[in-house]
């Protein structure tokens, strides 16, 4: 967990030099069992358990069970497993308010004896109104006095059932003039004749939550109580009624910090329970719902969740949270985690002329571009690729299957297309096409530059699965900010799209639930949990690869009205590009940071920042770049003056080629390894078919060749200067093969051929 510091810790950092030992620090995750959680529930449960990390303290799991009416053992279970799942663990400490149920009733005896508390008989609706509003007091109720002895009879009949449900409340003698609507007189204990799903029907009387709360806190020796700020009201009550009975060590403190809102979405437990028994969604588990285990079928990972609610940080005032920030952590976990696999969404059939009918070619493709693990993908003379990657009438920059055209398959070879065959309905059935026999791998015998590249599968052994293709729950940011319009109205009408005919190539047809895959050029994919089953796997989309919403403009769901033009309006000049990134920083606080990173952290020039902080692809790859060289003025300059120019308008998160090769090249052309001239043309290779940059360059030989002794040499050197490098990379941290590549290079002096350093290297870091 992180040790970011925020207005917490600096709470805790006092206390901690004023005496309280840092072993006694205590806090609590306390959610009440009736639904299931949500992001918003994860934030806290990251900060609670955090905390109690980060100090060497302890978090509880309580259940404040104190509301028999809507609470159920299901929830219960639930919520311990969606802690657990996100990486938490309570050990001894879990908790529940059925557990003092009989101490809290001694309490309040406690206070009814010291003259603080009376049974009220009066309805809920005459309280309400006795207690009257704002900037206007109070009055008394006319049971306010009564004895204590009347008191102490009255409350011990109500527990042992003698009334019915409203007949008669426990409240708190304070101030019935008090500028705190709170500290009014509240509610300390109601009537309730239902079973309890834990203590039965032993209670008949349950306390209120503000009650329960606080005594919960002080009895298992919470220090810090971290409420969010809606509870900040509630406060006052809070110490009251701690103070009231006394002699607790330590005393709990209540703090209060921002709750997570999270724009296209909604966090009210009844509304989501709405979209439930309507039947919008499949269940609390649909991977469209905020929920926890929505998430987690979805194929989100604890791990993007937890940098989530790092990134979100912990702040005093209430903010709205761009749901670009949360699918960012999501991408960012899921590129270093995920092998890439070909999948073909909506299918169009490719026969191939002059292949040999009856062969298939048994292709070795890797799982990642930076990976040494592969599979084996047959190659026939029929296919089928995505029909949105065919185009009869191409568009002016089109870089993929048109009449006449040529494109690459990926790892495989190159095709032209010669003839469009055409159905009954006058639609396109398939495409004849011509393959380069000599282009195996992708790459042309004669050199000739290809620019598309295209994913594909073979039609013979491609399995058939059905793909879901998720996306955000509403169309609005705020699907709450009119009242007048149901929230509803707001939804999405394409959160769910099905292809039940996708195409998918035979190495992925037999994989497990749970496991991932970035579908190349489609998006991150899991195979379901639930509707998975052995051979027949289910995939949901996790998330594109790009953010689809981000030119989209944001609306908050309340009704627009058109502007009326004036005669002498003039129609506005377009925006240059920099006043668009100008403007995109405005709107994402996220672009902003990262271009104040860039200038202030990494030193670069304002231009090379603007530039490099355009979108949160291209910010990713620059990071992943930057980890891999390790220093970031010469990456940003390539990126800046090389990389731009060579992808022009293509989005960074479709390149084939990821930031820690980009970072693995400049490395090597700073190592001299590769003259700048020729790296360019590796970077071209790279970017078309996503090969490392070591191994394009010892194919198109233009690298060093080296006497074997001296590499060995320098590989030894270097491993024997960085030790714990080493034991990071063996432990799983592959992104470290860029740096020991660039240090290996650096100790040559340009001596080496790329190829041959990297595989001195893996065969001594296996």
């Amino acid at each position: 967990m992180s040790e970011r510091s925020n207005f917490i810790t600096d709470i805790i950092d006092a206390d901690i030099a004023n005496g309280l030992p840092a072993s006694q620090i205590a806090t609590r995750f306390p959610p009440e069992p009736n639904g299931f959680l949500h992001i918003g529930h994860a934030k806290s449960i990251c900060l609670n358990f955090g905390l109690a990390l980060q100090y060497g303290g302890r978090c509880h799991l309580r259940f404040d069970d104190t509301n028999p009416a809507k609470e159920d053992i299901a929830y219960v279970e639930s919520i311990q497993n969606d802690v657990r799942w996100l990486g938490f663990d309570w050990g001894d400490h879990l908790h529940f308010a059925s557990d003092y149920f009989e101490r809290m009733f001694e309490i309040a005896n406690g206070l009814i004896d010291k003259g603080l508390a009376y049974v009220d008989s009066q309805s809920v609706d005459e309280i309400r109104e006795q207690r009257a509003g704002f900037g206007k007091p109070g009055t008394n109720s006319p049971f306010r006095e009564r004895s204590i002895e009347e008191n102490r009879d009255l409350f011990a009949k109500m527990r042992a059932g003698d009334f019915e449900d409203g007949s008669h409340v426990l409240r708190a003698k304070i101030d019935m003039t008090h500028p705190n609507m709170v500290m009014r007189d509240p509610l300390l204990y109601r009537i309730r004749h239902i079973t309890h799903h834990r203590t039965g029907d032993a209670w008949c009387i349950y306390p209120m939550y503000d009650f329960a709360h606080c005594l919960e806190d002080a009895i298992e020796g919470i220090t810090h109580s971290i409420c969010t700020l809606e509870f900040e009201s509630a406060r006052e009550l809070y110490d009251w009624v701690l103070d009231a009975v006394g002699g607790w060590d330590p005393l709990p403190h209540q703090y209060e910090f921002a709750r997570l809102k999270l724009d296209y979405t909604v966090m009210s437990k009844r509304k989501l329970l709405r979209l439930v028994e309507d039947g919008t969604v499949s269940g609390w588990d649909d991977p469209r719902m905020p929920t926890i285990a929505g998430l987690r079928r979805r194929g989100v990972t604890p791990e993007a969740i937890r940098a989530f609610a790092e990134m979100v940080g912990v702040a005093k005032n209430n903010t709205v949270v761009d749901y670009g920030k949360l699918e960012y952590c999501i991408r960012q976990d899921l590129e270093a985690r995920t092998q890439r696999a070909m999948c073909v969404l909506n299918p169009l059939k490719v026969e191939l002329r002059n292949w040999p009918k009856d062969f298939v070619d048994k292709l070795q493709v890797p799982w990642r571009p930076d990976g040494d693990e592969s599979r084996e993908i047959p190659f026939s003379s029929t296919l089928f690729i995505e029909r949105d990657d065919f185009s009869e009438e191409p568009p002016k920059g089109w870089r993929r299957l048109a009449p006449g055209a040529e494109v690459r398959l990926m790892g495989a070879y190159l095709i032209r297309c010669q003839e469009v065959v055409r159905g009954d309905d006058g639609a396109v059935e398939r495409l004849i096409c011509t393959v380069d026999l000599h282009s195996r791998g992708g790459q042309a015998a004669d050199g000739r530059k290809v620019k598309g590249t295209l994913h594909w599968v073979s039609e013979a052994h491609a399995a058939t699965v059905s793909v879901r293709l998720y996306d955000r729950l509403f169309s609005a940011a705020n699907p709450e900010a009119d009242p007048d319009v149901d929230f509803v109205t707001q939804l999405n009408p394409n959160s769910l799209k099905t292809q039940p005919d996708a195409k998918i190539e035979p190495a992925v047809a037999t994989c497990d639930p749970g496991e991932r895959f970035q579908f190349v050029r489609q998006g991150y994919f899991i195979a379901d949990t639930n509707d998975s089953k052995p051979g027949a796997p289910v995939f949901n989309r996790v998330i594109g690869l790009r953010d689809s919403w981000a030119k989209a403009p944001k609306t908050d769901g309340r009704p627009t009205r058109k502007k009326a033009k004036k005669r002498d309006d003039k129609p506005s000049n377009k925006r240059t590009r920099a006043e668009v990134r100008s403007a995109a920083r405005a709107e994402n606080p996220a672009l902003q940071s990262a271009m104040d990173h860039f200038v202030g952290e990494w030193k670069l020039s304002e231009s090379d920042a603007d530039l490099l902080s355009a979108d949160l692809d291209l910010i990713a790859f620059v990071k992943a770049a930057v980890a891999s060289h390790g220093t970031p003025a010469p990456v940003a300059s390539w990126v800046v003056n090389q990389l731009l120019g060579v992808i022009k308008d293509t989005p960074v998160a479709s390149l084939l080629c990821n930031g820690t090769q980009f970072g693995q090249l400049v490395s090597l052309v700073e190592a001299g390894g590769v003259s700048k001239s020729a790296a360019r043309n590796v970077l071209g290779h790279m970017v078309e078919s996503g090969r490392d940059p070591a191994v394009l360059i010892d194919e198109l030989g233009v690298g060093r060749q080296e006497d074997a002794g001296l590499v060995d040499e320098a590989v030894d050197a270097v491993f024997t200067e960085h030790p714990s490098e080493v034991e990071r990379f063996l432990g799983g941290d592959q992104k470290l093969m860029g740096f020991f590549m660039g240090k290996t290079m650096r100790a040559l002096r340009g001596r080496a051929d790329g190829q041959a350093v990297r595989t001195a290297l893996l065969s001594r870091l296996k």
